[in-house]
């Protein structure tokens, strides 16, 4: 059986990679974390980076199936209501985004927010397998980053979301509401157990120091040899000290608050206001004076 055929696309507004996965024999694809281009500033949406990811298909006369999610992402909107208007392709993410959704839901205010994941058409659980022509495709549960995490195994190629990022770089962030560093340990190690020739790729690349280009492919056994964060003797206690020291001193990501409120609805907006205008929610916290002060 022939392996996945990849094309990476990179959104260095964001720092994400999106991927164009497909079947070699069938022309069966996916697409796996699309980004929509926004600019918090204007409040404008624009759809070029998706359809690069459109383009590139048809190019290679793939047929997209399927929008595969690997969680709802903090730091950039997803473009995966376009993908699939223009395709008719299933929208899936990990189950355990209900959790997510019942978490934020009181945080933004959002009654009319649905916190059974109907939002998705597809709804993956811990093992379950399902195909992009005739590549068999398994879930992985990788909690941590967020409850919901999921990678995908598309035969020798894992596509990781935010659990690992490049060697040098290290590991994501697991300070977010629902977010765990000793989980997150645990999802990595389990990632870590594959064979090693296992081609990872990531969500993410920031360009670690020394590193003049980005990257987003590394292996397992490259990991394990040589991560910042998590090479092979680093204890999980050793991991959980560090991650938590290090993410207590991390900025909020820019897009944030848009994102979340997007993402957890399978990327589409709130409803329009009776003016046609859609408006996302940002929770204000007083600032707190002592007295006197």
């Amino acid at each position: 059986m022939a392996n996945a055929h990849i094309r990476a696309f990179f959104d260095e507004p964001t720092n994400t990679v999106s991927y164009l996965v497909w079947d070699p024999d069938t022309a069966k694809g996916a697409v796996i974390d699309p980004v929509l281009d926004f600019d918090v500033a204007s409040g404008e949406a624009d759809v070029r980076s998706a359809e690069a990811i459109l383009a590139a298909a048809e190019e290679e006369g793939v047929t997209i199936e399927r929008v595969l999610e690997t969680h709802a992402h903090a730091d950039h909107l997803s473009a995966a209501p376009f993908i699939k208007a223009k395709t008719g392709a299933a929208i899936g993410i990990g189950a355990r985004i209900r959790d997510v959704q019942k978490i934020f839901r009181p945080i933004f205010g959002m009654d009319d927010l649905k916190t059974d994941g109907s939002d998705f058409d597809t709804l993956f659980e811990d093992g379950d397998t399902f195909s992009i022509g005739s590549l068999p495709v398994e879930v992985l549960h990788v909690p941590g980053h967020t409850p919901a995490d999921i990678a995908y195994k598309i035969g020798d190629a894992v596509f990781v979301g935010d659990t690992l990022f490049m060697p040098d770089f290290g590991t994501a962030r697991a300070d977010f509401p629902g977010g765990d560093a000793r989980q997150l340990y645990r999802s990595i190690r389990r990632l870590l157990a594959l064979p090693d020739d296992t081609r990872l790729f990531m969500c993410h690349d920031y360009k670690a120091p020394g590193r003049d280009d980005y990257a987003w492919e590394t292996t397992v056994g490259e990991q394990k040899r040589s991560s910042v964060h998590v090479h092979d003797g680093v204890s999980e206690d050793e991991f959980v000290a560090m991650r938590e020291a290090r993410d207590s001193d991390l900025a909020v990501p820019r897009l944030l608050l848009p994102s979340i409120q997007v993402n957890i609805r399978a990327g589409h907006f709130p409803e329009a206001e009776d003016n046609g205008v859609a408006y996302l929610r940002i929770p204000v916290k007083p600032v707190r004076r002592t007295p006197g002060g």
